[in-house]
């Protein structure tokens, strides 16, 4: 990323994750064909199914268990205001979509590589968010600059260290450098990050662009997991 107003040469995202749609992530799908996955997967299955957080959202009619990181970190930080404007990136299934429509924002508006089920209140995109123009797209479909950006984009790990970690440092380059760009000022970014990530040169464009920036770990990601989620709080002018 840059200091003057030419942004950098967008990176293509990694490909599509591969079998089913955004809904074949949700337990239903993937419970009846599980005798036809590989062990890795039906290990998957079980642990989501034993997962209280799993067996919550299905209770409460979250689309994933990722909604309580959001609802967790928006108590903290109150990100989600009333009348707001929210941007999803790597939306899919919609957990986090849903907590920001149920919790006031105006104008919601969600983009992954694989197709969302409707959620009334929200605009959901079908795209890669790193083609040139679908982030234009996002701010018509929007109505106005956001208030709230939000990242929990993946990409397809390939076992290789160097490479998945780079592949992780990308996304969170592109996600900061849209919401640094576009996020009105006293707006905020939340993006997903790894323990042990050298995301130095991103930690300090949003240190240069923002008023506080805290790393936080919810109570619903996995113990024996890395992922940690970047907070940006109060974008400057």
């Amino acid at each position: 990323m840059t200091d003057d107003d030419t942004p950098p040469e967008r990176r293509r995202m990694v490909r599509p994750p591969t079998g089913g749609t955004a809904a074949g992530r949700g337990m239903g799908q993937k419970i009846r064909t599980a005798e036809k996955k590989s062990l890795s997967s039906q290990e998957w299955i079980k642990r989501q199914l034993a997962d209280p957080w799993s067996e919550r959202a299905r209770a409460e009619g979250w689309r994933s268990r990722a909604a309580f990181k959001l609802i967790e970190i928006d108590d903290r930080f109150h990100l989600i205001k009333t009348g707001s404007r929210v941007v999803d990136l790597g939306a899919a299934p919609g957990g986090w979509v849903q907590v920001a429509v149920n919790r006031g924002a105006a104008a919601v508006v969600g983009v992954d590589l694989l197709p969302v089920d409707a959620i009334p209140g929200a605009t959901l995109i079908q795209a890669d968010f790193t083609e040139a123009g679908v982030d234009d797209q996002l701010i018509a479909e929007l109505g106005g600059l956001p208030d709230l950006v939000l990242s929990d984009m993946a990409h397809n790990t390939i076992g290789h260290r160097q490479t998945d970690h780079l592949k992780i440092i990308a996304l969170i380059e592109i996600a900061a450098e849209f919401a640094l760009r576009t996020l009105r000022p006293g707006g905020a970014f939340v993006t997903k990050n790894f323990q042990g990530g050298d995301a130095g040169g991103v930690l300090a464009d949003l240190r240069a662009g923002f008023e506080t920036v805290k790393y936080v770990k919810p109570s619903s990601s996995r113990k024996d997991s890395s992922e940690v989620y970047l907070v940006a709080l109060n974008r400057l002018r």
